[in-house]
């Protein structure tokens, strides 16, 4: 034993041996990170530092923690909030349009242990979860977005589609111990060509034929409007004449003369002729007074 401890190769080799021994036995859970312990490709207890709704940096379980060397096996699952992208995902509205959709959802592993177990993977766990949620999110797109027309999308009502799309991906994303955060469209674009230009006449016809039945409707209002007018009016002639017919007469006489004669200043009509009358004729019996 003495001599051992004289010889500095083999102290060094034992220190080094130390220094392995425990690299391979100890490890440190860092704050972003969860840690699920394998042994012999099973899990072991608990997953370390394991995502908790309010948790406090400092008091999530993260620090040293120990293994089996050779035995067990770290496998270390982000704790942050991570993204899966989608892109050119082709959808038909409720309208018949065929949409190119580009959408994105921020999910966050919440339970790694069935990450892992789900997945298969002991290594880019984050990337296989991503990976089963893309496939998931375009068949929820297609759902969602097939029960409302394109034009939903271009209105506040978006935001409620946004949110059914997020609670029927957050059903499916549980069995890979994902939470689903939020999940947004990037763009949701009509394809170039043919397909783009008749849904453009067929928006254009939509839109004309709204404008159409508007302007019947507002006809429809004006010609109420001017016959309730017009009805009033008689009932107000018909009342001034019951109450006097002599003075009727010679308004509606006065106003003939203002038409006939042009006094009221409006343009003689084409092919007018002058017209000579007597003083005891009929028309003109009102200029002799009563």
């Amino acid at each position: 034993m003495k001599g051992f401890l004289r010889n500095p190769v083999a102290l060094a080799f034992a220190a080094l041996f130390v220094v392995i021994l425990a690299a391979m036995t100890f490890a440190i859970v860092p704050e972003t990170k969860q840690a699920v312990i394998l042994r012999l490709n099973n899990p072991v207890g608990e997953p370390v530092n394991q995502y908790q709704p309010g948790q406090v940096i400092g008091r999530t379980g993260a620090g040293l923690i120990a293994r089996i060397p050779l035995i067990d096996k770290i496998v270390w699952v982000d704790k942050r909030v991570l993204d899966a992208d989608l892109d050119n995902t082709l959808v038909l509205s409720t309208d018949q349009l065929r949409l190119n959709v580009d959408a994105f959802a921020r999910f966050r592993i919440t339970d790694p242990l069935r990450a892992v177990t789900s997945t298969g993977s002991t290594s880019n766990t984050e990337e296989r979860v991503a990976d089963q949620l893309r496939p998931l999110l375009g068949t929820a797109l297609r759902n969602e977005l097939g029960k409302v027309p394109f034009s939903v999308l271009l209105s506040p009502e978006r935001g409620r589609v946004m949110d059914a799309i997020q609670n029927s991906l957050e059903r499916q994303a549980r069995q890979y111990g994902a939470t689903i955060v939020d999940v947004r469209i990037k763009h949701a674009d009509l394809p170039e060509g043919s397909p783009l230009d008749s849904a453009l006449q067929r928006m254009r016809t939509a839109r004309q034929q709204e404008a159409n039945t508007i302007r019947a409707q507002g006809q429809k209002q004006a010609q109420i409007v001017r016959a309730e007018a017009d009805a009033t009016a008689a009932r107000v002639y018909a009342e001034a004449f019951s109450k006097d017919a002599s003075f009727y007469d010679f308004y509606r006489a006065m106003q003939s003369y203002r038409h006939t004669f042009g006094a009221d200043g409006g343009p003689r009509p084409e092919g007018s002729t002058n017209i000579i009358m007597g003083r005891d004729n009929a028309y003109l019996r009102e200029f002799n007074g009563r």
